[in-house]
């Protein structure tokens, strides 16, 4: 008891199986003396081991009661920051889940702005192709602002009025 409690007869365990299992079988002349009855013998103390000294207050020294609670404390650290790191996670995954949808969206609608620029581009190239085609053909009203008809003014011409202002 002294080798593995030290020489404090308070700290030392009221049962201890591993001790009892070890003087028990070992054989030795002292161990009646020492540790009870004659009739005390290994099988005996194999059957006790099996009965738990951690329900029983008398049965746990101090220093083991310390240890007990001081595992007790770190075990309810340990699940604390568990269920906090858990929260976390989840706030972390729904908040990836939104991005992620947000940037589907972001995308489907530059895919949206594409189509449309692309429809607009093609209806204003048909629409200069048009105006081209009524300007080569005459077709076209003279313009009052320009009034050489779409020709480069003559060497020496003045230059044309200017436009009149939007309103």
């Amino acid at each position: 008891m002294r080798e593995r409690y030290g020489d404090d007869i308070l700290t030392h365990s009221e049962f201890d199986p591993d001790l009892w299992m070890k003087v028990g079988s070992s054989g030795g002349p002292d161990k009646n003396r020492v540790y009870g009855p004659s009739n005390t013998t290994a099988d005996n103390l194999r059957s006790t081991r099996s009965v738990s000294t951690v329900g029983s207050s008398q049965s746990i020294s101090s220093s083991q009661s310390k240890e007990f609670v001081a595992l007790q404390q770190h075990t309810a650290q340990l699940t604390d920051k568990y269920n906090h790191l858990s929260a976390e996670y989840a706030q972390l995954k729904t908040s990836h889940a939104q991005q992620r949808a947000e940037s589907e969206q972001i995308k489907a609608s530059q895919a949206q702005q594409k189509v449309e620029y692309e429809q607009q581009k093609t209806a204003y190239e048909q629409l200069r192709e048009m105006v081209m085609n009524m300007t080569n053909s005459g077709t076209c009203a003279p313009n009052p602002f320009w009034p050489y008809n779409h020709q480069p003014p003559p060497p020496g011409s003045p230059p044309p009025p200017p436009a009149p202002p939007l309103y």
